[in-house]
């Protein structure tokens, strides 16, 4: 890559938790960084002078279009997508104009395993899954790299959001257990779009080291 070439990285879900550390960590490998989030402000906070902070609701498709037509504006291509709120499809045509391009999703793995009382997240997560498999399909030939990096137990934010604010039952649930945390997602994730381009990273799946599967836990009393 020619020295004066800077590649831009989007990142979706950026104001907190695995984005917000993938911001830091593409960051300081000199990609410029476009960050979006519905929390605006705090997003703005993450990135810093590292790059672009934008509003995005990935359940608005106005929000969508205009998250899209801005990175269009400013940058006209985009050289990595860590797309862990959904965003490929409007993105990949950009994803063309980059040299080599590169879609992240961001799964689970409760994309290919099961448990007790987890209908709704693992369907949604295996749904991630099936998207990451097509989205290589469908791309096959062309330089965009796909990687879907399916973690286990990870304590961030969402572990507070997905209990109603709950922390008491947040904390509950990495009990006895030292999980993984967001930087070491992040790691995952420069891991893969720092290979050559000729190697893609299909998968990555990361565990904290007491976690076999998604409902069998060592844990320290």
């Amino acid at each position: 890559m020619a020295s004066n070439y800077r590649p831009v990285a989007v990142v979706t879900g950026a104001s907190s938790g695995i984005g917000a550390a993938t911001v830091v960590a593409l960051g300081r490998l000199g990609y410029r960084i476009v960050a979006g989030a519905r929390r605006v402000e705090r997003v703005q906070r993450v990135v810093g002078e590292r790059g672009l902070a934008l509003p995005l609701d990935v359940t608005n498709l106005d929000s969508i279009n205009a998250f899209v037509g801005e990175v269009q504006k400013k940058f006209g291509r985009i050289d990595v997508l860590v797309n862990n709120a959904g965003l490929a499809r409007g993105l990949i045509p950009l994803l063309r104009k980059a040299r080599h391009g590169h879609i992240v999703n961001l799964g689970s793995i409760a994309g290919f395993e099961t448990y007790v009382g987890g209908a709704g997240y693992t369907a949604s997560k295996h749904a991630v899954h099936a998207i990451s498999r097509t989205l290589r399909l469908e791309l096959n030939g062309e330089p965009i790299r796909v990687t879907e990096v399916m973690p286990g137990m990870v304590e961030t934010e969402f572990s507070i959001v997905r209990f109603h604010g709950d922390r008491q039952a947040a904390k509950k649930v990495y009990q006895g257990v030292k999980p993984l945390v967001a930087a070491d997602i992040a790691d995952c994730i420069v891991y893969a779009v720092t290979r050559p381009a000729h190697v893609d990273i299909d998968e990555i799946v990361v565990r904290p080291i007491a976690q076999a599967t998604a409902w069998k836990v060592a844990r320290k009393t």
